[in-house]
């Protein structure tokens, strides 16, 4: 019989009952975080608003967050992610939400309005899995392009970006209201290229592998190793 294989992250849309920890998290990855109610308006009115988290399945407390009509209607995006590094231990109310993105369409243009990491689980693929996953729903939707901002000054953030095929295209001058510092707009080309669908497919199914190759806790609960 084959074994059943064990998936520690899962990608699945944004409720209402995840805002809590949605919050913690944006106050620790950033500097001048959107209000609780910003969220949640988000969520209740915006049409054209896509949130989605990142769960971390084998948390302590990771039970369904969602109400059952919720989670029958709202649309999983289950992948095979398993263990982040050894790293300090995580608040228990954000044992099971890590991350968090969105975006916003905008006539046929998906605008990534954010995406957030627990400070715990940076640096592990996962913001490359928020990214690739938002591209996908941009997809979904019959997006042409996907735009968004980012600081001037976080090389790491535009590469990542630049991986995806995002090129800078112009400056926001004073665009953060925490420093005053610029963004640069950064978009894709046609995301129905023929070009860009291979160049995506072939970032997402490298990103699936390198995830899946991480070790994963043995059934007996043992802690996993650092992946190299």
């Amino acid at each position: 019989m084959e074994r059943e294989q064990r998936v520690r992250y899962r990608v699945d849309r944004m409720s209402m009952a995840d805002l809590p920890r949605v919050v913690e998290i944006e106050r620790l990855a950033y500097s001048a975080p959107w209000p609780p109610s910003a969220y949640r308006k988000e969520l209740q009115e915006n049409q054209y608003a896509h949130y989605i988290v990142v769960r971390d399945t084998w948390a302590p407390d990771a039970r369904p967050t969602a109400t059952p009509a919720e989670q029958q209607s709202r649309r999983h995006f289950a992948l095979p992610f398993l263990a982040p590094r050894a790293g300090p231990p995580l608040n228990p109310s954000l044992a099971s939400i890590v991350g968090f993105a969105g975006l916003w369409l905008m006539v046929d243009e998906a605008h990534i309005t954010t995406i957030a990491m627990h400070p715990v689980f940076r640096g592990q693929g996962l913001g490359e899995l928020l990214l690739c996953s938002l591209v996908g729903i941009a997809y979904e939707i019959h997006a042409h392009n996907v735009t968004l901002e980012v600081r001037v000054s976080n090389e790491t953030a535009k590469s990542l970006y630049r991986k995806y095929g995002f090129a800078e295209v112009g400056i926001r001058r004073r665009y953060y209201s925490d420093n005053h510092e610029d963004a640069a707009i950064m978009t894709t080309d046609d995301i129905s290229s023929p070009g860009y669908r291979d160049h995506y497919a072939r970032l997402r199914d490298a990103l699936l592998r390198r995830l899946a190759a991480q070790e994963a806790p043995s059934p007996a609960g043992g802690q996993p190793g650092a992946p190299a």
